[in-house]
């Protein structure tokens, strides 16, 4: 090929001297097009001590894969220089401009990479790109950990503590959210109380201060409240409104179960034809907000409320405290949701429904973080989108093989990282 075309990839992959394109070989039937690149110059400086003219000690033959030239796949190839520097004694092979040190992609191929890690699954970014799973996940991990390094915590005041599994039942992940900024800001394996001291500890690695947080929102785990205890001292902490709720539908289900076991033949004879299918439409509908229900939900739910069932009355006091959320929610008082709080709780001790009764005894004995968790906005909204980023980032790492790629590939995902390498194809923003 002409000189003008090796100059013309030699300024368009942005090489200085001493590194030039010398060749470039076009391979249309295997679709590859290979640069051959090299450092000229007999004498060079130091990587380590800066002495310049030293003297090369050897090549070492190294190859990188690049962004795709138009259909075919790029590759840069070269001898890279060893220098054997009389200054510093020691013998050190040329840092590429091109590539970081060790990795088989050029940083254009690995920040276009992260792009599409950031928006596809991994697998799926993999078969775009050519190159196996695993080869991205080592890079997703390189860049989030250099890039977390630099972060900045300063500030942080109002999180949100919750836990997720990798697999139904298995491998508990707790994450800490950033409230205000709405990021993730730790993750980890595990969901005791030594998370939140692992949290708090990170914290202070990235120039924060724990005792600088004011406020957490999370579950009613034992566990986070005895952490925040610990690691916490000036967080108040309150319950959101998703995990609450959350508790009474499951009472709810536990009255339905056992209603439906234990007097089955009674149900069904209230039923008369067609148990199975209103049985099924029950199940929804109990579980579905009224505006959702389908016409068959919509007919069950009103055969249910004018039935003697106990599941009736549990349905009731579930959508009882969703109307206490909403109304908290409406007027934005603490001192009028703690009163209908209490009298919600009044009505669940006396309901006879057992699941019921647990839940006031616990929403009792936390009462004050409950209410708290009720005037709360930004941490009820926000608990909830999070949940919902953290299924996508599941579904993302789908074939993931460690804990450490879902925390990685949340990270990518949530923490608007600041510090990761820009993508090759937008340019930056005018200043």
């Amino acid at each position: 090929m002409s000189i003008g075309v090796e100059a013309l990839f030699t300024s368009a992959l942005g090489l200085q001297p001493p590194w030039v394109v010398e060749d470039v070989k076009l391979d249309t039937a295997q679709r590859h097009i290979d640069f051959e690149i090299s450092c000229r110059g007999a004498a060079l400086t130091c990587p380590v001590c800066g002495a310049t003219a030293q003297p090369v000690h050897d090549r070492l033959r190294r190859s990188w894969r690049h962004l795709d030239f138009f259909q075919f796949e790029a590759w840069l190839h070269c001898d890279v220089p060893r220098i054997a520097c009389g200054a510093c004694g020691k013998t050190t092979q040329m840092p590429v401009p091109w590539a970081r040190a060790g990795s088989g992609f050029t940083a254009a191929f690995e920040a276009l990479a992260l792009a599409l890690c950031r928006e596809l699954p991994v697998r799926q970014a993999a078969a775009l790109l050519r190159c196996k799973d695993k080869q991205l996940w080592r890079r997703i991990e390189h860049y989030v950990e250099q890039a977390r390094a630099l972060e900045d915590f300063s500030g942080v005041q109002i999180i949100g503590i919750d836990e997720t599994s990798l697999r139904r039942g298995q491998n508990y992940i707790s994450v800490v959210h950033d409230l205000d900024a709405k990021r993730l800001l730790f993750a980890t394996e595990g969901r005791d109380h030594q998370t939140v001291v692992d949290f708090a500890a990170d914290l202070r690695a990235h120039g924060a201060d724990p005792a600088e947080v004011r406020h957490v929102c999370m579950d009613m785990s034992a566990a986070y409240a005895k952490g925040v205890a610990l690691a916490l001292p000036e967080a108040q902490i309150s319950y959101d409104r998703f995990h609450v709720v959350s508790m009474a539908i499951e009472a709810m289900d536990q009255v339905r179960r056992t209603e439906m076991a234990e007097d089955a033949a009674a149900v069904r004879q209230m039923l008369g034809g067609g148990e199975r299918k209103t049985l099924r439409q029950l199940l929804w509908g109990m579980r579905r907000n009224p505006a959702g229900w389908s016409k068959g939900q919509l007919q069950a739910m009103h055969w249910l409320q004018r039935s003697t069932l106990k599941s009736a009355r549990a349905w009731r006091l579930k959508m009882a405290l969703r109307e206490v959320y909403a109304r908290a929610r409406a007027h934005n008082n603490a001192e009028q949701a703690g009163a209908d709080l209490r009298a919600w709780l009044s009505w669940a001790r006396r309901c006879r429904l057992e699941p019921f009764k647990k839940l006031a005894a616990t929403l009792k004995e936390r009462f004050d973080a409950v209410v708290r968790g009720m005037t709360d906005h930004r941490s009820n909204a926000f608990v909830e989108a999070m949940n919902g980023l953290l299924q996508q980032a599941k579904r993302a790492a789908r074939g993931f093989r460690t804990s450490a790629n879902f925390i990685a590939i949340a990270y990518l995902r949530m923490s608007k990282l600041k510090h990761l390498p820009a993508h090759p194809f937008v340019s930056a923003p005018a200043k």
